[in-house]
């Protein structure tokens, strides 16, 4: 007779033979918590070399545009390359220029006196074909005909007289420019002229500061430039703004107040916003203010400023 319990043992034995998920699996070792990686910081951004300065003399320039060759003393006395050059020789420069980027790369600037301002923009033009760069081209009452300024320029600064015979180019970009660009026209300005443009110790002055700030900006920082025109105020120092920026107003802001926290005068707003010195504001309006153009960690300087407690106007 067969004892009951081997049934049982036997039973139970082929119902595991059938199943063998009923089995209690035996706890699995935890693996060790997987060490998150660090990806190792970048390396730090490699300054720029020093830009290369072309500038170029007008018509008969050894003696009527002896402010170039001031300039030039300016620059080299800062740390610069700058070589000047007649504008007969325009196009052999421009050849010489684009050469030299392409063996060793390093930010171009070309500043050029009437006839000089109509070449530093054919050298541009040349630059373009070549796919180079130029990272800032000023014009000091240019030739009227002067082209327009190719997509290639990264900065423009127009400084003229409307009313100059002898210069008076009033230069404006190609359709789809997306660079930084500035024009200022000095005709209500009685002491100036198209042979004494040139030479202002106060515009060289910003010249130098601008050239030197240019290795330490990112490309990137033209994308949301607006460019401004203006008509500077007779007796009114010319302050080189490159570009302008959109901002939005706030609550109690006032053309008056905005004027004073970005330090501009009030006149700039007025004429880029095409709106009266005394325009009152609606809260979410863009209004354009002009800017220097700055290294990025000089951005906080360009911060909008508080808005004022409410009740406050």
């Amino acid at each position: 007779m067969i004892d009951p319990r081997r049934l049982v043992v036997l039973a139970a034995l082929a119902l595991l033979a059938l199943n063998p998920g009923m089995v209690a699996a035996s706890p699995a070792k935890p693996k060790p918590a997987a060490i998150p990686t660090v990806a190792p910081p970048p390396p730090p951004a490699e300054p720029l070399p020093p830009p290369k300065i072309y500038l170029f003399r007008g018509a008969m320039g050894p003696f009527f545009s002896t402010g170039m060759d001031r300039l030039s003393e300016k620059l080299t006395k800062a740390g610069f390359s700058a070589d000047v050059n007649e504008f007969t020789i325009c196009r052999w420069i421009g050849d010489r220029a684009i050469s030299s980027y392409k063996e060793s790369p390093a930010p171009i600037v070309l500043i050029g006196h009437s006839m000089g301002g109509l070449c530093s923009v054919i050298i541009s033009e040349m630059a373009a074909k070549e796919n180079i760069p130029i990272s800032l081209v000023i014009t000091i009452d240019p030739a009227h005909a002067t082209d327009d300024v190719p997509l290639n320029v990264e900065r423009f600064i127009n400084i003229f007289l409307s009313d100059s015979v002898l210069g008076g180019g009033n230069v404006v970009a190609v359709p789809g420019f997306r660079g930084h660009y500035a024009s200022y026209d000095l005709k209500e300005n009685s002491r100036v002229s198209h042979i004494n443009i040139e030479k202002s110790d106060d515009i060289h002055r910003q010249i130098v500061d601008m050239v030197t700030q240019l290795p330490r900006i990112q490309a990137q920082s033209q994308g949301d430039a607006v460019p401004l025109r203006y008509l500077v105020p007779g007796d009114t120092l010319v302050e080189l703004w490159d570009s302008g920026v959109r901002l939005p107003v706030r609550r109690g802001d006032t053309m008056e107040s905005i004027a004073a926290a970005h330090r501009v005068p009030l006149w700039t707003l007025a004429q880029s916003n095409s709106l009266p010195e005394n325009a009152t504001l609606t809260p979410g309006q863009s209004i354009i203010v002009p800017r220097h153009l700055t290294p990025p960690d000089a951005a906080a300087a360009m911060a909008v400023p508080p808005s004022p407690p409410a009740g406050r106007k």
